[in-house]
């Protein structure tokens, strides 16, 4: 029975739309708690698109669960985190023009830059996780690197289109569940999982902790984000 991450970035989005005070991703987050979300995850990008520094340092404040921060490898950014030290820091690949994570952080190819990382976050006690797809030499290489937690991209699951590739890529993420659990690693997954599919990806035995938010702000838009939270709580269960 994996936790529920739930990320507040698109609260901020609405926010940043009018550049005003409303929809707070603070109060969003504790309306997330009280609804039994294990951790709340916010995105501190680059371009700040979404989540702002001080919202980053008001949840580091007030949230009563654990704060998961997704970040580039970007100097900056890493600086910041070990300044705010929120409970974990999940490493992304990070591009300007994307509209969301397109797939998992290359860790053999970078595996100098990431190391880097890695160190000045576990120096300032952070956790950290790579997000990393689901494939055994990025999944070797997160072990090789010294990283105790992975989460598994399953942006491919959730967009497959037809039974037949949905079923292969659910079996690339049970396969990858499974590998990097044999080899020490504790697993999270998430990305592009919803209210449809998300039931399959959280019966893999293996999995500690799904992260979700698009999917969830969306359905709080019409059931309010409590009432949203609180049914994907229960499908992930």
């Amino acid at each position: 029975m994996p936790d529920l991450g739930v990320n507040i970035d698109h609260v901020a989005t609405l926010r940043q739309a009018r550049l005003g005070l409303v929809p707070d991703p603070v109060y969003a987050a504790y309306l997330c708690e009280k609804a039994g979300a294990n951790s709340i995850v916010a995105h501190l990008r680059e371009d700040r698109r979404h989540i702002q520094d001080k919202d980053i340092l008001l949840l580091r404040q007030k949230i009563k669960t654990r704060l998961n921060l997704e970040m580039s490898i970007a100097p900056s950014i890493v600086s910041i985190a070990c300044k705010i030290k929120p409970y974990q820091a999940t490493l992304v690949p990070e591009h300007r023009r994307e509209l969301t994570t397109e797939g998992g952080l290359d860790v053999a190819a970078n595996f100098k830059k990431i190391s880097t990382a890695i160190g000045k976050l576990e120096k300032a006690g952070i956790l950290v996780s790579l997000f990393i797809d689901p494939d055994k030499k990025q999944i070797d290489a997160s072990k090789k690197i010294g990283a105790g937690i992975i989460e598994l991209h399953t942006g491919r699951y959730s967009e497959a289109k037809g039974n037949k590739e949905k079923e292969r890529f659910f079996n690339e993420i049970k396969q990858a569940v499974n590998y990097a659990g044999g080899i020490g690693l504790s697993v999270n997954a998430g990305h592009g999982l919803d209210y449809a599919n998300v039931r399959r990806i959280a019966g893999i035995n293996g999995i500690r902790e799904l992260n979700i938010g698009y999917s969830i702000i969306c359905k709080a838009i019409y059931v309010g984000l409590f009432k949203a939270v609180e049914e994907m709580r229960r499908l992930a269960r």
